[in-house]
C-alpha cells in the first residue's frame, strides 16, 4: 500500500468509463428490453421476469479477491463492466436508473457546485441552506425521467422514500420500502410472484461497512452476508426469474490516507468540491493555468491531475455537456492513484471514512454484471 506522499507508478493509466460499450449507464435499456444490442456480459431471455440487484460498493476487483466468501456471486455468469466518472454513488446510481452519462443527466459528483454553493446530492443539502429540496428542486436539477419513462417496481430502504436524491434518480418508479434485508428479499420476490416483469432492488450494506471499517474482516463478513442475500433472493423468486447483480462502484482501503491539498495550491483556489478521491479545485479564470501547474508540481507524483477542459476532452463524463452542467465542475481535478484521499474540512461526516472511492483506478471503476436464473 502506498503511503500518503509516496510516488506511485506514473505508467498507470486511469480506467475510463466504457459508455455504450459495457458501462452501468447501459444497464437500464437492456433490463427494460429497450436496447436493440446489448454491450453487457450477460445474456437475458426476452419476456422473463428479472430483478436487478444493486449492491452498493461491491467492485469487480473485490469480488475476485474475496471469492471464497462469495460462492453465489462467483457462480453466476457474466463479468466486469465500468462505472462512471466520478466513481461515486450519486453519479453512478443516476446513470444506472436513467441510462444516461453524467454529462447528460448532470449529477456530476457527490458534492457539486450549484449556483455558487456546494450541494451534497445524497443529503440534498448545502452548508448555506441545509435542506435544498425547495430551492434546488431535484427534478429540475436532474430533469430526465428515470427508467426511460417506465414505472417499474422498486425495492429500496424505507427512509430514502422522500429524500431529494430519491426524487432525482428514482422518481416515476413504484417504491416499496424495507427496513431489514430480509424484507428486501421478501418484497422483491412477492413483486415478481404478483406479475412484475422487472424489479429494481438496492442494498447499501457493503458500501456502509467499507466506509466505516475498511476492507478487513468486518468487510468480509458483510460480503458473505450480501452473498447469502442474493442466494436467498434466488431461492425466493419464481422459477425462471433472472437475477442480475451489479454495483455503482468499487472500493479502496484508504486507512490513514487523508492528506491536505498543498498550501501553495490552496492559495490559488476559491473553493473545493467533489470528494476525497475526486477533489475539484475552483479558481478564477485567470488563475487556472497557475493552479494546474501548482497542482501537478505538488500532487502529480501520486495523483492524476487534470484541468476541466482535459477531463471534457477525454470524455470522462461522456459526450457534450450543457453549459449549466459544465458550471457544476471545478477547474482542476485531483484524483489519487494510490490509497490516499484529499482533505476538505467542509466535506465531513459522523466518522472518518476508511474505505473510499471516486477516482479512476480499477478497484473503484470495475463493477460486476453477473446473473443467474432461479
Amino acid at each position: 500500500m502506498n503511503q500518503p506522499g509516496e510516488p506511485v507508478d506514473q505508467q498507470t493509466q486511469p480506467v475510463l468509463p466504457a459508455y455504450g460499450e459495457g458501462c452501468v449507464s447501459d444497464l437500464m435499456p437492456v433490463m427494460l428490453g429497450l436496447a436493440p444490442d446489448s454491450p453487457l456480459p450477460v445474456t437475458l431471455t426476452p419476456d422473463r421476469p428479472r430483478v436487478l440487484v444493486v449492491l452498493d460498493g461491491l467492485g469487480w476487483d473485490q469480488l475476485r479477491e474475496h471469492a471464497a466468501v462469495l460462492p453465489t456471486l462467483t457462480a453466476m455468469t457474466g463479468g466486469p463492466i465500468t462505472t462512471v466518472a466520478p466513481s461515486t454513488t450519486a453519479t453512478a446510481l443516476t446513470s444506472i436508473t436513467t441510462g444516461l452519462t453524467p454529462a447528460e443527466h448532470g449529477m456530476v459528483g457527490y458534492r457539486m457546485m450549484v449556483d455558487g454553493t456546494v450541494l451534497n446530492l445524497l443529503r440534498w443539502g448545502t452548508d448555506r441552506m441545509g435542506d435544498a429540496r425547495q430551492t434546488l428542486p431535484p427534478d429540475v436539477l436532474q430533469p430526465f425521467p428515470p427508467f426511460l419513462g417506465e414505472a417499474p417496481a422498486l425495492v429500496t430502504k424505507a427512509e430514502f422514500r422522500r429524500s431529494g436524491f430519491t426524487v432525482a434518480h428514482l422518481r416515476g418508479g413504484r417504491l416499496t420500502g424495507y427496513r431489514t434485508p430480509a424484507v428486501l428479499v421478501h418484497e422483491a420476490a412477492r413483486l415478481v410472484r404478483e406479475g412484475e416483469p422487472f424489479v429494481y432492488a438496492y442494498y447499501d450494506g457493503v458500501d456502509k461497512v467499507a466506509h466505516e471499517y475498511g476492507l478487513g474482516s468486518t468487510y468480509r463478513a458483510e460480503l458473505a452476508f450480501s452473498d447469502r442475500l442474493v442466494a436467498d433472493l434466488l431461492a425466493a423468486v419464481p422459477a425462471g426469474t433472472e437475477v442480475i447483480v451489479t454495483a455503482d462502484h468499487g472500493q479502496l482501503d484508504c486507512r490513514d490516507g487523508l492528506v491536505p491539498v498543498a498550501e501553495d495550491v490552496l492559495a490559488l483556489t476559491t473553493g473545493l468540491s467533489g470528494e476525497g478521491r475526486f477533489r475539484w479545485l475552483h479558481t478564477n479564470d485567470g488563475a487556472i493555468d497557475d493552479l494546474l501547474a501548482g497542482a501537478i508540481e505538488h500532487h502529480g507524483h501520486n495523483s492524476w491531475v487534470r484541468s476541466a477542459e482535459q477531463v471534457l476532452d477525454e470524455k470522462w463524463f461522456g459526450g457534450a455537456m450543457a453549459p449549466d452542467v459544465r458550471a457544476r465542475l471545478g477547474d482542476v481535478a485531483l484524483l489519487p492513484i494510490g490509497t490516499h484521499a484529499f482533505e476538505d474540512p467542509a466535506d465531513s461526516g459522523p466518522f472518518e471514512l476508511v474505505g473510499r472511492h471516486g477516482s479512476l483506478t480499477s478497484a473503484e471503476m470495475l463493477v460486476p454484471c453477473v446473473m443467474a436464473e432461479a
